[in-house]
């Protein structure tokens, strides 16, 4: 049975076990044997009908129906294959969000190659990197990109072709010239369910990037378990991502969840400024919307006038994931758009997200409860698991998960432990299966003798109005003690005064134990993050700036 014949049937068995919440979870044995994902979400949706349905809309105007998404992507896959490229060579792309990237991914993909989408503010050295680790025969450049590869390429062993979304000089080639000339069909190869679809580079807070490799049938996974029964999610929606494409959350949210129902997803090709979402909203009327908490803080934080035009009226869900939220923030966005923001945790080495809020249960500064097809467990140092209301390492199973990463077999028997992963966060459970996050595991600080948990101080301190952001960590004195000190941006206008750090002090001894409390609060302009939004606490422990009188 061929993997585009089958998803008729496919698509029948889905709306009966993963549409609603409680129905049987969905497993990866109910997909053909041979399959490929980007047959499912292009042929998928030309054989539902949908070949004139809007798939992707942009600010410029730009409006493509899955027919003509459909043409551009199989004309990619041959224009890839007429240079070379075969089944399991790499693919990376450093492009903007836009029809040209999931014209590339999924062209990629259908033709049996392994897309890598990477991150779009790197340096040359990082991208050097990037392409001599995944040992990519081709890479796809958005123009804007596209010097940073200049600079490197020569010193390149295994790039072939550097293809240009854009302009390209003479030693290049043109995206727009090699997929003109090829065909809009293209049969997909023959892959299985089992097989490498995408790779996505994790750097986590430390180290170089890790290749997670996910399987073809790794989105289906996620789209049948979270978007359908957690979101709810329907061809009628129309979804918008703040994070990139290139980011494991994004890719969910503005493509393969959006193209496994047949929706309409809205493409953003530069930084997601707070005046540039809230006129997005406002014109092209979303009805759900993914952010990460640093971009919930800073629409709520844009000026007056801008929100004087603003309109969430179409909007019936929000979510959050890539850091935990402060329910501060929550309840602000609530109380100015109207909507719940749906706070969960996933990682790129599960896809997506496998803890989360729900539409009907939402509960501030907790992660929610685990999403359908996932389980897990709280162990101590030694592995064991703790009961309810004990913190330990966040262990996660789901079918889901990366198969592991890229030429690391030690980092990979570290993090992959059979059938779970080992998340490196810190969690607590209650007695009715919700989680709340405490911090990544090398986050924790131990005084006194007692763990404390930053995020649980974060979540008191970012409850003051002035507060837009933090991030608490543990700095050693010179005693070799470790107290936990704060690291505070504030809202425009703001000024960080003695005054305003004792106000912080006492809200932070009136809600929490005495040692929780942080010794000093540090105002600055801004907290350094990981691409993806990830506070980096490590970087704020060498060296403390100058403290408050």
């Amino acid at each position: 049975m061929s993997s585009v014949t089958s998803l008729a049937e496919l698509r029948r068995r889905a709306l009966h076990c993963a549409h609603m919440e409680g129905a049987p979870v969905w497993v990866a044995d109910q997909l053909p044997e041979r399959y490929n994902l980007a047959a499912d979400l292009l042929d998928g949706n030309l054989e539902a009908g949908r070949e004139h349905r809007v798939a992707i809309r942009t600010l410029d105007g730009t409006a493509l129906t899955y027919g003509e998404v459909a043409g551009q992507a199989n004309r990619v896959g041959n224009a890839l294959a007429q240079l070379g490229i075969e089944i399991e060579n790499r693919v990376l792309m450093a492009m903007l969000d836009g029809p040209e990237f999931v014209a590339t991914f999924l062209g990629s993909i259908k033709l049996g190659a392994v897309p890598i989408p990477v991150n779009t503010n790197l340096k040359p050295q990082d991208y050097a990197f990037l392409l001599d680790d995944s040992r990519a025969k081709a890479a796809v450049v958005s123009a804007p990109l596209v010097d940073a590869f200049r600079q490197i390429r020569s010193e390149r062993r295994h790039l072939r072709h550097l293809i240009v979304a854009g302009d390209a000089r003479p030693d290049e080639l043109s995206l727009a010239e090699i997929t003109a000339a090829a065909s809009p069909e293209l049969a997909p190869a023959d892959t299985r369910r089992d097989d490498m679809c995408f790779w996505l580079y994790s750097s986590g807070t430390t180290g170089f990037p890790k290749g997670v490799v996910h399987l073809q049938h790794d989105a289906r996974y996620c789209v049948e378990n979270y978007a359908k029964p957690v979101l709810g999610i329907g061809e009628d929606d129309v979804t918008f991502s703040v994070a990139k494409l290139y980011f494991a959350y994004g890719l969910g949210n503005a493509l393969y969840f959006p193209f496994a129902v047949g929706a309409c997803t809205i493409l953003l090709a530069g930084p997601p400024a707070p005046a540039v979402v809230l006129d997005l909203v406002r014109r092209l009327r979303p009805s759900l919307y993914f952010g990460v908490p640093t971009s919930y803080a800073a629409v709520l934080a844009a000026e007056p006038e801008l929100w004087e035009r603003a309109d969430f009226s179409s909007v019936r869900c929000c979510v959050s994931a890539g850091e935990p939220l402060a329910g501060s923030i929550l309840e602000r966005w609530r109380a100015r758009t109207g909507t719940v923001i749906l706070d969960g945790i996933g990682s790129t080495e599960c896809c997506h997200i496998f803890i989360s809020n729900r539409i009907d249960d939402v509960r501030p500064d907790c992660s929610g409860r685990l999403v359908p097809g996932y389980e897990a467990r709280v162990v101590d140092e030694e592995g064991r698991e703790l009961g309810a209301g004990q913190v330990g390492r966040l262990l996660v199973k789901g079918d889901s998960i990366c198969a592991f990463y890229w030429n690391q077999h030690e980092r990979t028997k570290r993090t992959i432990q059979g059938e779970w992963i080992d998340t490196g966060d810190q969690y607590v459970r209650d007695g009715q299966g919700y989680f709340t996050y405490q911090g990544r595991s090398d986050d924790m600080m131990k005084v006194g003798g007692i763990w404390v948990s930053p995020a649980e101080v974060e979540a008191v301190i970012s409850r003051h109005r002035a507060v837009l952001e933090c991030a608490v960590v543990g700095i050693v004195d010179e005693q070799q003690l470790v107290r936990p000190e704060a690291f505070v941006v504030l809202g425009p206008g703001v000024e960080g005064t003695v005054e305003l750090a004792a106000e912080l002090r006492q809200l932070v001894r009136e809600q929490l134990a005495h040692y929780k409390c942080p010794r000093e609060f540090h105002f600055v302009p801004e907290l350094p993050k990981t691409a993806t939004g990830k506070i980096q606490r490590f970087r704020l422990r060498p060296a403390s700036p100058a403290t408050l009188p």
